[in-house]
């Protein structure tokens, strides 16, 4: 399952699953990050996973390379992990306050806004990555014909909660900050809070996400 596993630096291991990026891909790096994490296997300091990628740190006074490489090598992927997938559903709302995008959008695939949202309220989305900013998470796979790139000069600021399409991604941003992917909306749900400490995240890598919209006067009063 693992292509390659290779020393990256003094203290951590690069498993590589290919280059390609799809759900297949990115369910077996999850597999295999729950299950180092649930073995809490010895001298491991951090886990990192992306979408065909997993980097593991660890101490040297602990654990080395040839050791850590031969204990992944020999986990038993018959054994489901433990931390059962959630699934989410998130509220988004597309009042044109929210949608930054929307009018480039619908000029660029000749589509109505009401056609863009209904193609993305129509995907069931799978949790392949958070990073970026704390906690952000990268869904995929968008509906073909909704699929562009990135905005060719990225916003200096775009708010919390704002809901971005890119390529075969939708994002959700955590915080306030600068990014270049294209806002359809923006959803009241705190998706990362830094004060829960032991589960900040409300979506993890391999959760099932799907979205449902709501209007303004919903997404103002969502916590009344």
């Amino acid at each position: 399952m693992i292509k390659n596993i290779v020393n990256l630096g003094d203290a951590a291991i690069y498993c590589d699953f290919g280059s390609e990026v799809n759900k297949e891909i990115n369910s077996k790096v999850i597999k295999y990050f729950k299950m180092i994490k649930n073995k809490n296997l010895k001298g491991v300091t951090n886990l990192s996973p992306s979408y065909n990628k997993l980097i593991i740190t660890f101490n040297l006074s602990e654990t080395c390379y040839d050791n850590l490489k031969q204990e992944i090598l020999d986990l038993n992927l018959d054994i489901k992990a433990q931390g059962e997938s959630q699934k989410i559903n998130i509220p988004i709302c597309c009042d044109d306050e929210f949608s930054l995008d929307i009018e480039r959008i619908e000029k660029k695939f000749k589509i109505s806004k009401g056609e863009i949202i209904k193609l993305f309220l129509n995907k069931n989305y799978f949790c392949y990555m958070t990073g970026f900013v704390a906690g952000m998470p990268f869904l995929g796979d968008i509906d073909d014909k909704i699929r562009l790139n990135r905005l060719e000069t990225p916003r200096v600021k775009v708010p919390k909660g704002a809901v971005g399409l890119t390529e075969q991604f939708c994002n959700i941003y955590t915080f306030e900050s600068p990014g270049g992917w294209n806002i359809i909306g923006s959803t009241p749900i705190n998706i990362f809070n830094p004060k829960e400490q032991t589960k900040p995240n409300l979506i993890s890598p391999g959760d099932d996400i799907t979205f449902y919209e709501i209007n303004k006067k919903e997404y103002l009063n969502f916590y009344e």
